[in-house]
């Protein structure tokens, strides 16, 4: 898929990969380019600078989310491709409070299913119509202290799949964009969080660049960062070991 002349929206457009994502793509001419964050400075900055449409929107609300894909619609006709990127990272376990546990659940996975919700069936009408979810790589592997951004990645991961699966000779393509660190305000998020990721961290607009390519090749899973592959091979031959592995990483790590 080219994305010139296409009609683009970004959720999470504010900063980090959505910010990244936006100006790579504003680079390839789109006919219509739609910033929505639910932070209004950030994209009204943005969209003046890059001649977008801003639109502020809670993506956990599925509300705003058909307000999204109609209002984009109205203004430039029919979605081509719709970035599902907007997410939250925090540090948890079992015991964190099952508000958090929904909080995360509802940002970075049943915003998928809302936006999905009201571009589906228009797109099957169609013939056409693309999406992408910014999921990550602990959605294919884990995240060592975030249990509910692991669980909640691994879902969103999940429901890509199940789409790509239906819909995808259909004319519905889906991508899901895994990547690992990457240099945004996510990471400030809490300082075992960066030292776990900063590491292996990448700028984000070589993640945005990564994720151009991977739409014009019209690629399912998107990894920014090549060595996940092989740790998914790795977990794929031989779950024991990888576990023991990532124990072991764990201890090194976090060793109180």
């Amino acid at each position: 898929m080219e994305l010139k002349d296409k009609v683009v929206v970004i959720t999470g457009a504010g900063s980090g990969i959505g910010e990244a994502m936006a100006r790579r793509m504003s680079q390839e001419s789109p006919r219509g380019l739609v910033l929505a964050d639910i932070e209004e400075a950030g994209i009204i900055r943005l969209s003046d600078e890059l001649g977008a449409t801003p639109l502020t929107v809670d993506v956990s609300s599925e509300a705003d989310n058909q307000r999204l894909v109609d209002t984009a619609g109205q203004l430039f006709g029919p979605i081509d491709l719709f970035c599902a990127n907007a997410g939250i990272g925090f540090l948890g376990d079992e015991q964190t409070e099952a508000s958090e546990w929904e909080r995360m659940w509802q940002v970075n996975t049943m915003s998928h299913v809302y936006a999905a919700r009201y571009l589906i069936p228009n797109w099957l009408s169609r013939g056409e119509g693309y999406f992408l979810s910014t999921a990550s790589a602990a959605g294919l592997l884990t995240n060592l202290k975030a249990a509910q951004y692991s669980v909640t990645k691994h879902a969103a991961v999940a429901f890509s799949e199940w789409m790509a699966v239906t819909y995808g000779d259909r004319g519905v393509k889906v991508s899901c964009l895994c990547p690992m660190g990457v240099d945004t305000p996510l990471l400030d998020v809490d300082s075992d969080f960066r030292k776990l990721l900063e590491p292996d961290a990448i700028p984000a607009p070589a993640v945005a660049e990564a994720v151009v390519e991977g739409i014009r090749a019209e690629k399912f899973l998107i990894l920014p960062h090549p060595e996940v592959e092989r740790y998914i091979q790795n977990k794929a031959n031989d779950y024991d070991r990888w576990i023991g592995g990532m124990q072991k990483l764990q201890r090194s790590v976090f060793p109180d």
